[in-house]
Formats: structure tokens, sequence, C-alpha cells
């Protein structure tokens, strides 16, 4: 399936273009982020080349998984969202947004809008997700989408010089259904003095 376009209330997750280079750079060539990811941060040069691959993947029929940007109002990228297709309706979601957009809620939307793509339109009976034990913001969110902790996988990733731990959770599709009320995106609007 191709191109895939999703839309939520302040972001859409899209195709990658040629030219999100630059954006995407605030993602994968920031440490801060990668700190917290399964790779180290990418020059300029190998970002090119992953990113022309990344555009070319999308393309292959059958498709390796949903590999899609995650762009603001303004359609500029601000992060990516994954979901990589595995063996009996399996998926794996992986995500990140650029540092300057922590805390903001992007990540709980595009994490619904993917999970909610991957159960409904894809048909996945499990999706699983992994992440560092020092990314407690990325464990508050997975227990926010209802993900349920599976364990420790050790020494699951070499990044940054050094062996990581992650930490597997998991949501299967019935689980999904039986939610009273799947998390949703939330807009914050300022409070404004009229003094």
């Amino acid at each position: 399936m191709f191109p895939v376009t999703i839309t939520g209330p302040r972001l859409t997750l899209r195709e990658f273009r040629t030219d999100d280079l630059d954006a995407s750079m605030a993602v994968v060539g920031d440490p801060e982020v990668t700190h917290t990811l399964s790779f180290d941060p990418r020059s300029r040069a190998e970002q090119t080349a992953r990113l022309a691959q990344d555009i070319e993947r999308a393309q292959a029929e059958p498709r390796p998984d949903y590999y899609l940007a995650v762009a603001n109002n303004a359609d500029l990228l601000i992060g990516f969202i994954r979901i990589g297709l595995g063996r009996d309706r399996s998926g794996e979601l992986g995500y990140a947004i650029r540092a300057q957009d922590w805390g903001k809620g992007y990540a709980t939307e595009a994490a619904t809008l993917m999970l909610d793509f991957g159960f409904n339109t894809l048909r996945l009976h499990r999706i699983q997700a992994a992440c560092g034990p020092d990314n407690h913001a990325s464990q508050r969110l997975l227990a926010r989408l209802a993900l349920t902790p599976e364990g420790r996988l050790r020494d699951h990733v070499f990044t940054n010089g050094a062996w990581r731990d992650s930490l597997l959770y998991s949501i299967l599709d019935h689980e999904r259904k039986t939610l009273v009320s799947p998390p949703r995106a939330q807009r914050l609007v300022p409070i404004v003095d009229r003094d």
C-alpha cells in the first residue's frame, strides 16, 4: 500500500520525501534524541543515503514496514514513526520526535494513529515496542497506550559504544478493541489572563 497518509488533530503521518532531509537531521542527527534509540547519531551523508533507501523501500511490494514521517500542521517533519511487519500478523512500533517538541503530546498522537492503522487497516494481531530502561518518557507513553510490559531483553542493542538492554511491551488487537476510551491526543489551550 503506497502512499500512506494518516491524519490526526495536529499531525500527519506521511511518506518521506527528499526535501525532509534538513528537518530529519533534527531527529536522527541529534545525540539528545538518539541516545534513547537503537542507533547512533547519523551524519548528513548517512541520512541522505538512508532517506533515499527509505523512500525506495516504501514502494516495495510486499511492503516490509510502514516507516512514516511525523509532520506538524505546517507539513514540517518533526519525527518519525514505524511499524515493522513480522510473521503471524505481528508488528513492531518505533518512534522518535525532535527534542524541541518533547512534552507536547506529539508522540502520543502519532503512536495512537499508528496503532489504529496497524490494527484496523493492516489487521495486525499483535504490536510490540521496545525502549531503553532509562527512557522513562517512552515507558510512560507505552503504559498510556495500554501496552503490557513483557520483560527485559538483555544486551538488546549496541549503541553509543555500549550494549543496552531494552524493555519489551505489547498489545493485542482484542485488547485495543476493549479499551473503553482509546487514548487520544488532546490539544491544550493556554489560559490567557485578560486583566
